[in-house]
């Protein structure tokens, strides 16, 4: 990982560690690089509890609870999914903050309305309201737009501690 942001999520891990909160991911365009970026970091498993995969519309759905018929209605890269996979990924585990990420990493997928480039965001925390952010990075390559979307999730976890 880019150490820049090892030491951003160690930092962000000590910060969740000093207020006994834990995190769940619910990822489908980074594939679980979040998860894995913060557990690369040793300690871990005390602020981690833990990290959905969810890359197709049936984990989704079976995994966090994500409605099918949301999907249906709004596309899975979509405002609402998002803020349904972070509630979602909340609700399914024993968390206090759950981040979620959506996307179209590329190279193909993309359409005029949803482009390659195009990532949603949400991070919840009990008792706060979900919080919805949405990206079009552009068609910068499958890695660099993971890439940012792995560090964008980082920003919500660390606004989600308030």
């Amino acid at each position: 990982m880019i150490p820049d942001l090892k030491m951003r999520a160690a930092a962000l891990l000590k910060s969740y560690q000093a207020q006994g909160l834990k995190i769940a991911t619910a990822e489908s365009c980074t594939g679980g690089l979040v998860a894995a970026l913060l557990t690369e970091i040793a300690g871990s498993s005390a602020v981690v509890e833990r990290g959905f995969v969810t890359y197709s519309n049936e984990a989704k759905t079976e995994l966090i609870g994500v409605p099918a018929d949301l999907i249906a209605a709004n596309g899975a890269v979509s405002g609402p999914v998002a803020r349904a996979m972070a509630e979602g990924a909340l609700a399914h585990s024993r968390a206090d903050v759950a981040v979620a990420i959506t996307g179209i990493a590329g190279p193909g997928g993309g359409s005029a309305a949803k482009p390659v480039g195009l990532v949603h965001f949400a991070v919840t925390r009990k008792g706060a309201a979900t919080i919805h952010l949405e990206r079009r990075y552009g068609d910068l390559g499958r890695e660099k737009v993971r890439a940012r979307a792995v560090e964008e999730a980082l920003g919500l976890l660390e606004q989600a501690l308030g």
